[in-house]
């Protein structure tokens, strides 16, 4: 196409020369000390033009030929360019290819081919990434010294460039890199270096999360597993799993009511509706000598114990008769109605013969009670307590035979 446009082209300006040309009868005429040459003005215009093409050719030349050394250099400096980034590409194939010794020597080599490079001397990002590839293959080779070292320098760079990507970048892997090394301390410092939009992205919330499980703060990292779970960085099954456990964990420090009030109160409201956490929470609150507190936790829930699930309703009711001692009249009601909305649940019959239990209404309590004892798909625990409670009920009744009996039983119990 670019041919056929450059004969149109010609083809106009010769017919447009043969037009113009053609008839054209002026005379150039030159006068110097007394001599005088008359030339056809075509002829003077192609001298002209001829001269001008010669005059600009011999310009560009010379020009040329004087700019050869700074163009050699130039091309020397391209060539060491390519060999760097080369380098740098090869150090990054052979560290996804986990050969990390020489991943280390091409990203050194990249680093000493950047300094022969005017370009690339300034380059502060290329510098921090030769660095960090390097630093990332020493830590996979457990050398810490030279990896510490490397780090240095290109956080040294990041700070004097402007490669902000790059330099949170290198703080996200010196943090992680901590952590390989179970130094959380110096994980949570570079992570509180990075800016507040870097802080809340996904890696940095799992880095912190590892953290705070690393210094046994399961408060701080159940707080950052929730937004994990809101930033989608778990399936719903993980991090429902994640979050209870650290729920759970959250509950064992405290040695006192006081102590255990307050972790409640900082617990998301989500964690306060997860029956397993609702559940072991009104069981530490039994250990440390108020059961009521307990039932107060679990009441909301054994309202609608129709929403929990069968094993959410069993780990609420066996809280229950864990936490059963001074319960009140107000929960009878509420174990009746439980007790004939699930009379197949063993957990539900041994939770209401416990309340009925503390309420001294024998009678009542024998058959949940039997139920739940004889029951051998509910935890031996809860069996036991049954057994245990049945044993009461009939030495209530001065029944010692039966009263044996009952612990022999619990006793058999595994």
């Amino acid at each position: 196409m670019r041919t056929v446009i450059w004969l149109v082209l010609l083809f106009v300006v010769a017919v447009v020369a043969a037009l113009t040309l053609g008839d054209n009868d002026g005379l150039a005429s030159f006068y110097w000390a007394g001599w005088r040459l008359d030339l056809s003005l075509n002829f003077f215009l192609l001298v002209a033009v001829a001269s001008g093409f010669a005059v600009v050719t011999a310009v560009q030349a010379v020009g040329a030929l004087i700019g050869l050394p700074a163009r050699a250099r130039e091309w020397r400096g391209l060539r060491v360019e390519r060999a760097a980034q080369a380098a740098l590409r090869e150090s990054l194939s052979e560290f996804f290819g986990a050969r990390y010794s020489r991943a280390h020597k091409a990203a050194q080599r990249a680093a000493s081919l950047r300094r022969d490079v005017p370009t690339l001397a300034d380059d502060h990002e290329f510098h921090m990434l030769a660095n960090l590839l390097a630093a990332g293959s020493l830590h996979r080779l457990q050398d810490r010294s030279q990896r510490d070292a490397l780090l240095q320098q290109a956080l040294s760079a990041g700070r004097r460039g402007s490669g902000a990507a790059v330099d949170d970048g290198a703080r996200l892997l010196a943090a992680e890199w901590a952590l390989d090394d179970r130094d959380g301390p110096r994980a949570e410092d570079l992570l509180a270096e990075l800016q507040p939009g870097v802080a809340r992205r996904t890696q940095a919330l799992r880095l912190k999360l590892q953290a705070a499980r690393l210094a046994r703060r399961p408060l701080d990292a159940l707080h950052t597993a929730h937004l994990l779970a809101k930033h989608q960085a778990f399936s719903t099954t993980a991090a429902q799993a994640l979050l209870r456990s650290l729920a759970i964990e959250a509950l064992a420090p405290p040695h006192d009511a006081e102590q255990l009030r307050q972790t409640w109160q900082q617990f998301d409201s989500a964690d306060q509706r997860d029956p397993f956490v609702v559940a072991h929470a009104a069981r530490r609150a039994a250990a440390l000598g108020v059961p009521e507190e307990g039932r107060a936790w679990l009441r909301p829930l054994w309202d609608r114990l129709d929403t929990l699930g069968a094993d959410g309703r069993a780990e609420v009711a066996l809280a229950l008769t864990d936490t059963a001692a001074g319960l009140g009249a107000d929960w009878l009601p509420r174990v009746e109605a439980a007790q004939r909305a699930y009379p197949a649940e063993a957990a539900v019959q041994a939770a209401v013969g416990a309340a009925l239990v503390e309420r001294q209404l024998w009678g009542k309590a024998r058959l949940p009670l039997e139920q739940a004892a004889q029951d051998h798909s509910l935890m031996p625990r809860a069996r036991r307590q049954a057994w245990r409670a049945l044993a009461r009920l009939a030495a209530e009744q001065n029944d010692d035979e039966r009263a044996n009996v009952c612990h022999r039983a619990a006793a058999a119990i595994d």
